[in-house]
């Protein structure tokens, strides 16, 4: 791309509730936008490749997957493909196959970390509808190396977890309904001005980059060399303090390249725990229909001892698969306060 006046990159973050406002945002910017747009969307690892053309019907700007090596062309909408991060290296697009972030891939920190260390000046960061926290470390990243940072409304987004921790994050940030948003990023993409600076190096956000594309491997180097005294969701290896920067939530990291805040690393550590909860269920349930005809079988033999043993042993895995379902139904109950209020899992 040639040396611009205006801002060029945009970068889009969203999950839970994301795709209306996505389709929503794009249905409001011109053809002509002088900027390139990314965006991160949290979506299913076997998803279908549906996005681009629901999207389209919205947009009067092309909208595509990004492309391994593409070029980053104004005028055009970027969409990262499932179980893709999508990355920004110079004014190439990057795909990576590389860790999860935040429980997911594509996620956006990933996106907003590598434009900042491309585009610096050049990036606004928009962070959209969606659960928990992913995109506050990456905007405030981007707001650090002199990007905007525009956070949809929170009291208009379906979700509202995502733009309640980007705003925590990056306190300046304007929280707009999508139609402001929009008339924001048309006035800034051709607002006259300077050339932009060099973006900055910035180690600790190169590593974090290089993590993820396998040409570039980065050593692992954790904000504290203690473990944490927690696995980590995705592998189950011990999970370390990572460096934290100023306004970013808390990371933390595991030695294969996870990376989460501390919202989504328990919300992680939730899903296994009702994931061991219900295998455990369905053991006492089986259990306990074994029980039934061992029983049975014992008691029409006359064996008498041993139905009435197998008939105790019945009634602890009652007791034990009815607490179990208690617990279950506590942690659904839980979860669905969280969705209510935002942190849930995009």
């Amino acid at each position: 791309m040639n040396a611009p006046k205006g801002r060029d990159v945009v970068v889009a973050a969203a999950s839970a509730g994301g795709i209306g406002a996505l389709r929503d945002l794009l249905a409001r910017l011109p053809a002509d936008l002088p900027a390139a747009v990314l965006v991160a969307l949290h979506v299913s690892p076997y998803g279908g490749g549906a996005l681009p053309r629901v999207l389209q019907r919205a947009s009067a700007l092309p909208v595509s997957y990004a492309e391994d090596g593409g070029d980053l062309t104004r005028g055009r909408v970027f969409v990262a493909p499932p179980n893709r991060h999508l990355l920004l290296s110079g004014d190439t697009l990057r795909l990576s196959a590389g860790p999860r972030q935040n429980g997911h891939r594509p996620a956006a920190d990933p996106l907003l970390f590598s434009a900042a260390l491309a585009a610096g000046p050049r990036v606004i960061a928009v962070v959209l509808s969606g659960a928990l926290d992913d995109g506050a470390a990456g905007g405030a990243a981007v707001r650090r190396h002199g990007g905007l940072v525009l956070v949809q409304d929170p009291a208009e987004a379906p979700f509202r977890g995502m733009p309640d921790a980007a705003l925590e994050a990056v306190p300046d940030a304007p929280a707009l309904p999508l139609a402001g948003l929009a008339a924001r990023i048309d006035g800034e993409a051709r607002e006259a001005g300077e050339e932009f600076p060099e973006p900055v190096r910035d180690a600790e956000l190169e590593r974090r980059v290089a993590w993820l594309l396998p040409e570039l491997p980065a050593a692992f180097e954790p904000g504290s060399t203690v473990p944490e005294g927690v696995s980590c969701p995705e592998c189950g290896g011990p999970i370390y303090l990572g460096r934290r920067r100023p306004g970013e939530p808390g990371r933390y990291e595991c030695v294969v390249g996870h990376a989460w805040t501390g919202r989504s690393l328990f919300s992680g550590q939730t899903h296994q725990v009702e994931w061991a909860l219900e295998q455990a269920a369905r053991q006492l349930t089986e259990r306990r229909r074994l029980n039934r005809r061992l029983e049975a079988e014992a008691a029409g033999r006359g064996h008498h001892i041993s139905a009435r043993r197998f008939a105790e042993t019945g009634e602890e895995t009652e007791r034990a698969l009815v607490t179990i379902q208690r617990l279950i139904t506590e942690m659904g109950d839980q979860s669905g306060t969280e969705a209510d209020t935002g942190p849930e899992p995009g």
